[in-house]
């Protein structure tokens, strides 16, 4: 799901707008089986927090069970999200590792899990950082985005 408001982020001028994110995202899953892009976010009041987005997917989508994914890192700061408490309390989580985001597993709440993978240890800033410097970004994204990412960030 593209967020068009992510409150921890609002001052990130490093952020494309929001339907170039949405079409590198829909380029980018367009092979992937069973998962695409969203724009679900986009119809619902700014800013995009996650326990708003959360409460309409149910409402909409009453027959749905909806489990979050969020990186390592947004586990970190996950306390200074809107609502978190409710959103452990409600709503099973998955973690996916990230560099520099050591969790101790004894402390997770009984609905959150960290996923047992391979760490790919690629963030959207330093593709980002490469690209600005001139450096490839060669199996860093999807290839149906590299020329898109190259076009936008180059700017």
């Amino acid at each position: 799901m593209v967020s068009p408001m992510n409150p921890l982020k609002w001052n990130d001028s490093d952020l494309l707008e929001d339907n170039l994110r949405f079409e590198m995202a829909q380029k980018a899953l367009e092979d992937v089986e069973g998962v695409k892009a969203c724009d679900y976010e986009f119809h619902l009041p700014k800013p995009s927090y996650t326990w708003n987005t959360l409460q309409h997917l149910k409402e909409d989508f009453p027959d749905y069970t909806f489990v979050l994914l969020i990186g390592g890192d947004n586990w970190k700061l996950f306390h200074r999200w809107y609502r978190a408490e409710d959103i452990v309390k409600e709503y099973e989580m998955v973690i996916y590792p990230r560099r520099d985001s050591d969790i101790d597993r004894t402390t997770l709440p009984s609905n959150v899990t960290i996923v047992d993978t391979d760490l790919l240890d690629i963030s959207s800033t330093i593709v980002r950082e490469r690209i600005r410097k001139g450096e490839p970004i060669n199996g860093m994204v999807p290839p149906a985005i590299e020329q898109l990412a190259l076009k936008y960030y180059s700017l």
